[in-house]
């Protein structure tokens, strides 16, 4: 066997394996001294490229992101071929030929090799060899990335802890709100990136937001924290949005804004590159934000970063709401304290209050006291002068009295520190005097007085000879003829000065002061007198008696200003009680004993008093007075009980003949006009008259009994006497009965609307209804208004009861128009006394639901003429909210042509008594009224509806006149409501041509 020779082949591939070999060593070192999976996988490509194997790419993932190498390998096809080839899926991608997990096989393979086209057959030993070997540095690296990882997670979430820590350390020291708040954000300032970082809470029952806290370094001063702001004005706001989407949100605020369908027609603030915010809660709702936001490039936020801002949410809401709860109750406690202290300070003031009240009390028995000791008017000033002091400075003081004959001016006493001497001087224009004139008390400076005195008011010479005073305080002394005297106090110097306190005790310290004086001058009169009387009593008897007649007049004068009315001179109440109670005790001693007793009244007094002023009304009330002391005898009494009322006693005649005559000739004389100044007055009385009864046991019994009988004679017309009987008690305590009766049916409703068609004459179609009360009463049955309204009208509860009519009009009237027409409602006059009527009639409908432009008010002409103006401007306000109005009973008023173009009015109701005599002879006089109101309703274009049509002949004369609408109960008597769905239109007969 011959001897083989080593060919050049052999020689190539000895080379290339000692190449490979050199090249594996070379990459294998690369490889393991790689500190980095990019650093690894270029290794690996560059080593692979040596050894013929067609490498692509190496691809691997970090945090989720997929990598290559080199990175601009990362074409959408190799990524594709990529994720296949994790998720160990056949390579379907166009230019790819194969990949491989590195490690080489492994479960868990972090990085993939992509190869080109072109290779054939299985991988070489070099190229396994490196493969495996890149597989196993690139699992050591991702292990050291996943410890890295770990180690980072543990020392963020040691952080994140120490924050949590920190956030409630904050929430429970000492610091104010927004130290708190600043806190908060530097502990959030150490997780992330927050040098824009605002904290928003949301009030959910006020749907408002309140930006506590914000720091931003383009937008700092765009909120107020304690301006509370309605969500209806930021409705562009991201700060909103985040809160109504109530999940997390991160990114440009422009795809923030799209994400949550903000309006783009406008922006809150300066948008932001990066922006992150998360809701706070509280028991699953929303209650407000916590939002961080970036405006420089490379400053974001991941998505780490926002669940650890949704984690420390919950710890900063409840930090703020410690906080705030801390405040609140700080705030309570310092309101609860003031709130003491200020009952306090007023109960001390109340001690001050009533130990000043003491001791002006004891200071006026003092003053009082005065008048009784036996001590010279000296003395007696003096002390005066002494008690004021204990209330007030008087340092400078004097009493000033007017003489006996008007015409000068006394000072009995007088202290002054500047040493101005007072002397008695005839009555001048002196600021003592101004005060005598005015007889009120002042309190004056030096420009006070100045003034005055360039008003003429006081004289300036007499100003001039006196020291300036800083303050003058003066007040008159008001004696029962007028004003007496005056005291006064003064000051000179600047520090001592007098308040409008000190001049409301001088004047009724003066009041003590003008008692004692009128009393320590009527004792030092008679002192005199008893004296002149001791050594006189023989020469002068006549004189005595004379003095003492004056006495016992003043006496009398005195008596009498008790027992009588200053106005008229009559006896007044106390006076007519006393004779009355004499006269009952007369009678139970003596049966036969008759008297009797009338109340008078002044009708329409209070009209008199309103339009023409209070003076004439004392004038009416004075004549009044003359008038029916004319009218009685002399032993009769005739007493002013108050106002307009009047008493007669009438003690001698037979009852009740007596009683009656005196009645009728009080209204016989009270029919002749009064004047008062330019005018003839028309007055007349009501008068109810009571008899002696030996039921009777008291004079409160027969004044009741009397005023009885003049409600009723008032409640009957006026201008008439009525004598009381037991009827009229019954009728009143009926009255009271029916009144506690209507309390309870409101209460329980017990009220009913009944309803009464209007209609087409032409063809009788209803085209609406009126709404009128009944009353179900549950022993009585049913009930009309005119069996209950009087008593709801005097008993003040005619409003209540209107108002819940109107309710159950709308209500039940309601499915009467639902195909159309409209329901009216009686407006009684008392409601437009307010100006709002409108508004709650309005507020009525909206709570009904009842539409505004099928309803219809009636008014009176009176409701009109109480106050045109406001009544043009409610009826004005409804008609704007499509109500109409009607004018009822038209034509019985006082001047109905005059004044009906003034209001909106949409129709006219003719009265019922011009209709009731069309179909009668001799009714011409009613066609001509109800043709001229259908002439006048055509020219200011209003419709006219004729009311209590009851015959077929009032129809047709109507129709012949052109009118178009009536109601009546020829169409239809009122019924519930339930009536009219359920019958039929009423039928009529057919026009006459």
């Amino acid at each position: 066997m011959s001897e083989r020779h080593p060919t050049d082949q052999d020689h190539d591939a000895r080379d290339d394996h000692a190449e490979g070999a050199s090249g594996f060593a070379a990459t294998g070192l690369s490889i393991l001294a790689a500190t980095d999976v990019r650093a690894v996988a270029a290794a690996l490509l560059q080593g692979l490229q040596g050894c013929g194997f067609p490498a692509s790419a190496v691809a691997w993932t970090d945090h989720g992101e997929l990598l290559f190498e080199p990175p601009e390998a990362g074409s959408p096809e190799q990524s594709q071929a990529a994720v296949a080839a994790f998720a160990g899926q056949p390579q379907t991608v166009a230019g790819i030929a194969e990949a491989h997990l590195l490690p080489p096989g492994a479960a868990d393979a972090g990085a993939v090799l992509l190869a080109r086209p072109g290779r054939q057959g299985a991988l070489s030993p070099v190229q396994s060899r490196l493969l495996a070997l890149a597989g196993r540095r690139l699992s050591e690296l991702f292990s050291i990335q996943r410890l890295h990882a770990t180690v980072k997670d543990l020392g963020h979430a040691e952080k994140l802890q120490h924050a949590l820590f920190a956030i409630a350390d904050m929430a429970s020291s000492e610091r104010d709100m927004q130290s708190l708040l600043h806190g908060l954000h530097q502990i959030i300032g150490q997780l992330m990136y927050a040098e824009n970082f605002y904290i928003a809470l949301y009030t959910p029952e006020r749907d408002t937001l309140r930006f506590i806290y914000f720091v931003d370094e383009m937008d700092g001063e765009m909120y107020d924290p304690d301006q509370e702001i309605p969500a209806s004005e930021m409705g562009r706001s991201l700060t909103l949005g985040l809160i109504r989407h109530g999940r997390a949100v991160r990114g440009p605020s422009e795809d923030i804004a799209r994400m949550l369908k903000l309006p783009q027609d406008g922006k809150f603030g300066t948008p932001s590159i990066d922006f992150m915010g998360v809701p706070m809660r509280r028991d699953g709702q929303v209650m407000g934000a916590l939002v961080v936001q970036s405006y420089r490039e490379g400053m974001g936020y991941t998505q780490s970063d926002c669940a650890v801002l949704g984690f420390v949410a919950e710890h900063v809401l409840n930090a703020v709401e410690r906080k705030r709860g801390q405040q609140a109750l700080e705030q309570r406690v310092k309101d609860r304290t003031s709130e003491l202290a200020a009952v306090n300070i007023q109960l001390k003031a109340q001690i001050v209050e009533r130990e000043r009240a003491a001791h002006l009390q004891a200071t006026l028995y003092r003053i009082a006291a005065l008048a009784n000791n036996q001590e010279s008017d000296e003395d007696f000033y003096r002390s005066i002068h002494q008690a004021v002091g204990e209330l007030l400075d008087a340092e400078n003081f004097y009493i000033a009295l007017v003489s006996a004959d008007g015409a000068r001016l006394e000072i009995p006493y007088s202290v002054d520190a500047a040493g101005d001497q007072r002397n008695d001087r005839p009555l001048g224009l002196g600021l003592s005097e101004y005060v005598l004139r005015h007889g009120q008390t002042l309190l004056i400076d030096d420009a006070g007085v100045r003034d005055l005195v360039a008003q003429g008011d006081v004289d300036a010479s007499h100003h001039a000879s006196r020291t300036s005073a800083v303050c003058w305080l003066g007040a008159p002394l008001q004696g029962s003829d007028g004003v007496i005297g005056l005291v006064v106090v003064q000051s000179y110097r600047p520090d001592l000065t007098y308040a409008q306190q000190d001049a409301e005790l001088l004047t009724f310290v003066a009041h003590q002061i003008a008692s004692s004086v009128q009393r320590r001058r009527q004792a030092e009169a008679l002192r005199t007198l008893n004296a002149e009387l001791e050594q006189r009593v023989q020469a002068r008897t006549r004189e005595l008696r004379r003095e003492i007649s004056v006495r016992e007049q003043v006496e009398a004068q005195l008596k009498h200003q008790v027992m009588h009315d200053p106005l008229t001179g009559l006896p007044n109440r106390l006076y007519l009680r006393d004779r009355l109670d004499r006269a009952l005790s007369s009678q139970q001693r003596n049966a036969q004993h008759h008297f009797a007793l009338l109340y008078l009244d002044v009708d329409r007094f209070k009209l008199f008093n309103d339009s023409l002023g209070h003076l004439a009304g004392d004038v009416v009330l004075r004549e009044v007075s003359r008038r029916l002391l004319e009218c009685v005898r002399t032993p009769d009494i005739v007493a002013r009980l108050s106002g307009d009322e009047f008493a007669i006693l009438l003690e001698e005649g037979q009852q009740p003949a007596t009683a009656s005559k005196i009645a009728q000739r009080i209204q016989s004389r009270m029919q002749a006009p009064i004047q008062v100044g330019e005018r003839d007055l028309q007055a007349s009385v009501s008068i109810g008259i009571a008899i002696s009864h030996p039921r009777y046991q008291t004079i409160d019994e027969m004044l009741h009994d009397a005023d009885v009988a003049l409600y009723r004679a008032k409640a009957t017309g006026r201008q008439r006497f009525v004598l009381f009987d037991e009827t009229q008690q019954k009728v009143a305590m009926n009255v009271l009965e029916l009144e506690l009766e209507l309390r309870n049916a409101l209460h329980v409703g017990e009220f009913r609307p009944y309803f009464q068609p209007i209609v087409q004459l032409t063809d009788g179609h209803t085209v609406g209804y009126e709404a009128l009360i009944r009353w179900q009463h549950p022993v009585r049955g049913l009930l009309g208004p005119g069996e209950f309204l009087p008593v709801a009208e005097e008993s003040g509860l005619i409003e209540a009861i209107d108002w819940h009519m109107y309710r159950l009009a709308c209500t039940e009237g309601a499915t009467l128009v639902a195909n159309g027409g409209f329901v009216s409602i009686n407006i009684s006059p008392r409601h437009f006394q307010y100006e709002d009527f409108d508004q709650r009639l309005l507020e009525l409908l909206r709570e009904t639901g009842f539409p505004p432009a099928q309803l219809r008010i009636e008014v009176t002409e009176s409701t009109l003429l109480g106050d045109p103006e406001a009544a043009a401007r409610i009826l004005q306000r409804l008609q704007d909210a499509h109500v109409g109005t009607a004018l009822d009973d038209f034509g019985t008023g006082y001047s109905s042509l005059s004044y009906v173009h003034r209001f909106p009015l949409k129709s006219i109701k003719i009265d019922r008594s011009f209709i009731s005599g069309l179909d009668q002879s001799g009714a011409s006089r009613s066609w001509a009224i109800v043709g001229a109101v259908q002439s006048l309703a055509q020219s200011l274009n209003l419709d006219v509806v004729a009311e209590g049509v009851e015959t077929e002949g009032q129809r047709q004369a109507l129709l012949a006149m052109g009118c178009a609408h009536a109601q009546g109960f020829l169409f239809g008597r009122p019924q519930a409501s339930l009536h009219w769905l359920d019958a039929p239109q009423p039928a009529v007969s057919p026009v006459e041509s």
